[in-house]
């Protein structure tokens, strides 16, 4: 079959590899109609993420139809047309049980890897390096999914993948970022980065009961989408400062929760954003954590700063005085996607939001690097790259 492989720092690949076959008899085996290039996969293609290997599958968001199913597999058939969360998870270990999937206890193999680096391992995962267990990932014609009937949603009749595939990974995330924030009548919410995760945490937010989302980006065409789409007010942070913007339009009191949509490749500008870079090129610190320091700043004395962009390993220069000093809460974590699937189909479904309006881009998966050069280097105004297998 086909597949987007991982070739080294800053290359990827269609390649041909071996179809993937039944190992575990809870596994199905899914032929991929949709998948899609997520902004954390350029955190691995620009080599920030540790342990990826040559000839790795990339790809965490996916759906499909299973085309063959392991003896112990109850909830599936060949036939069924599904979508897959990009956390692996076994469905009876105690994080699972509380409803906390990327935690799962089971499903990373390389456990010993992940808490090597951050102290504990979280669950395993398509396409993520082998931190997360070394899964092949879905940009493929093919994927073996482990735990099958704890993972992949079926999909209702008469939807499309565009409705539905995002229920795999950025929706729940961007939703999740929202609910950490604990929104109440009247609040404001200030999101850090306008990607396809930022505008969902925006949309979200509003789904919550925000008052008001102040989205914060560089790239004009985002910001517009952030406005028109879904409903933001906007900061370009490359023609205004950020927190003398934000104190402007919040009376001075800075919004009640900021949600870091951003991550570990944040772009920033000044003399600490030069540091920043120096310190990442020289493999010093993983993270450049420009966006995360200002949502913390930024934040009102007593908010909540809820991080879903993605992190590595370590940040230099991180304000732990702020926090402390202010009582800011801290929330954060991998989107426990399972979680969240059904109830926001059901939010599409009634018409309460429609997630193709980050979809800018629809290519074949042979025109997968081209994908990732327009989506990594902001080139046609690419938001959000699908791509189709078969």
């Amino acid at each position: 079959m086909k597949a987007t492989c991982f070739m080294g720092r800053n290359s990827v690949k269609v390649e041909e590899v071996p179809d993937p076959k039944i190992l575990n008899a809870s596994d199905v085996i899914v032929k991929v109609s949709s998948t899609a290039i997520c902004g954390s996969d350029l955190h691995l293609v620009d080599g920030y993420i540790p342990t990826m290997m040559r000839g790795d599958i990339l790809g965490h968001e996916f759906m499909g139809e299973v085309v063959e199913a392991g003896s112990k597999v109850k909830t599936l058939k060949s036939g069924d047309r599904v979508v897959v969360p990009f956390d692996i998870a076994c469905g009876v270990c105690g994080p699972c049980q509380n409803e906390a999937y990327s935690l799962c206890e089971n499903s990373n193999p390389n456990a010993w890897m992940a808490a090597s680096m951050w102290g504990h391992a979280g669950a395993g995962a398509f396409g993520y390096s082998h931190l997360t267990g070394g899964y092949a990932g879905g940009q493929a014609e093919y994927v073996r999914v482990p735990f099958a009937d704890v993972g992949p949603l079926k999909v209702p009749d008469g939807m499309t993948d565009e409705q539905v595939l995002f229920l795999g990974d950025i929706f729940p995330t961007g939703y999740m970022g929202a609910e950490m924030c604990d929104i109440k009548p009247g609040d404001v919410i200030a999101v850090w980065g306008c990607g396809p995760v930022g505008q969902f945490a925006i949309a979200s937010a509003y789904l919550l009961g925000a008052e008001r989302v102040i989205a914060i980006d560089r790239f004009p065409y985002r910001l517009k989408m952030a406005r028109e789409k879904a409903g933001a007010e906007t900061i370009n942070y490359e023609e205004m400062d950020v927190l003398d913007t934000l104190k402007e339009m919040t009376g001075g009191r800075g919004p009640d929760a900021c949600i870091d949509a951003v991550g570990m490749e944040a772009h920033g500008h000044g003399p600490m954003w030069i540091y920043d870079r120096a310190m990442q090129a020289a493999r010093v610190e993983t993270d450049r954590g420009t966006a995360l320091r200002e949502s913390i700043m930024a934040c009102r004395n007593g908010g909540t700063v809820s991080i879903i962009g993605v992190y590595g390993g370590f940040m230099d220069k991180f304000p732990i005085g702020s926090i402390m000093n202010r009582s800011l809460t801290i929330k954060s974590g991998q989107c426990h996607v399972q979680r969240y699937m059904h109830p926001l189909l059901e939010r599409i479904q009634n018409g309460e939001i429609d997630p193709t309006f980050v979809i800018t881009h629809t290519l074949p998966l042979d025109d997968a690097p081209h994908g990732y050069d327009i989506f990594k280097n902001k080139l046609e105004e690419c938001e959000k790259v699908i791509l189709k297998p078969n």
